[in-house]
């Protein structure tokens, strides 16, 4: 048969499979059932369960849901609570950070508590699933690289919403939740500080964000394209001859010149991934707090060319103390 897969089309199932036990669990056992699911297994193991949440994983949820609500409800009541506008300008409604007046203080909660209550919710949410993570891949005698990659875009919401609008001194420097806000805040953000295009670091951010897609699609496709031999079973493939992972090395040897490993290419994956929200969020966290306006920046180090001037000059009328 000429097995070539884009989708998943081959569902081998065999009986339920609870995986390895580890040696503590915790105070919360495991879920004992599992269920097949024919549409999981277009995608990958149709296998659903079993489940641990334990302590961790419960009070993240908890706190997930609340800061939901939270956010929810304020846009449901800023088109007076009707479910059908709700719908149609969901992509536009948005719960707004505290005005500069206000600044690091609590403010009352229809002119931005609800917005710090939200972010106290969905932060304690995000940090308690991160440490359930950790302690999942501890206690499986895993490494504990998914919790490491997850943190790294923690420090990018973190800075977006926390650090950075301590170093500035207020809250309403924070990121607004909703959708159509949140990149409106963007375009907004680059434009005060002279076009974030300019700033090394999200350049640097940027690189490694198309870096990872690249990455990522090339060893996807590399795998697919030797499925039919089996390309899935990695750890086999190694120490065998003449199969999917030698034709994967030839092919790139042929087309590149050289060829990663079935480990290297995971860690180049990696890296690159959590390369693109660290870089990010130091660029952040230094715009406003470090440099003022990056095309200034930029031309002041030589990156950028300075505009011509237009002839006439032009005058500000901020700098000549108004009309007069």
């Amino acid at each position: 048969m000429d097995y070539q897969n884009i989708f998943t089309r081959v569902q081998v199932r065999g009986p339920a499979y609870a995986g390895v036990a580890p040696t503590d669990v915790g105070a919360f056992p495991r879920s004992k059932d599992s269920l097949f699911f024919y549409w999981a297994g277009k995608l990958g193991d149709a296998q659903i369960g079993p489940i641990y949440l334990g302590y961790t994983g419960i009070a993240s949820l908890v706190c997930g849901i609340i800061a939901f609500e939270i956010i929810g409800l304020n846009m449901l009541a800023s088109v007076n609570w009707d479910f059908v506008q709700f719908i149609r300008q969901l992509f536009w409604l948005g719960l707004e950070p505290p005005a500069p007046k206000y600044g690091l203080s609590i403010p009352p909660l229809a002119e931005g508590g609800w917005w710090l209550m939200a972010g106290m919710f969905l932060t304690a949410s995000i940090m308690l699933w991160w440490l359930r993570m950790y302690r999942r891949a501890r206690q499986l005698g895993m490494g504990t690289h998914v919790a490491w990659a997850f943190a790294a875009a923690i420090w990018l919401y973190l800075v977006l919403g926390f650090i950075r609008p301590i170093l500035m001194g207020s809250w309403s420097e924070a990121v607004p939740f909703g959708i159509f806000p949140h990149l409106d805040w963007t375009a907004a953000f680059s434009i005060r500080y002279g076009n974030l295009f300019y700033n090394p670091f999200h350049a640097l951010s940027i690189v490694f964000l198309y870096g990872s897609v690249l990455l990522f699609a090339m060893h996807a496709a590399t795998i697919l394209a030797v499925g039919r031999y089996g390309g899935e079973r990695e750890i086999e493939q190694i120490v065998d001859r003449g199969t999917a992972s030698e034709r994967a090395a030839l092919f790139w040897r042929w087309t590149m010149g050289f060829n990663a490993t079935m480990e290297s290419i995971h860690r180049w994956a990696w890296w690159f991934a959590v390369l693109c929200p660290l870089t990010g969020g130091i660029g952040i966290l230094l715009t406003g707090t470090v440099v003022d306006n990056w095309y200034l920046w930029a031309v002041n180090h030589g990156v950028a060319p300075a505009y011509p001037m237009p002839v006439p000059a032009v005058l500000d009328p901020a700098m000549t103390g108004g009309a007069r």
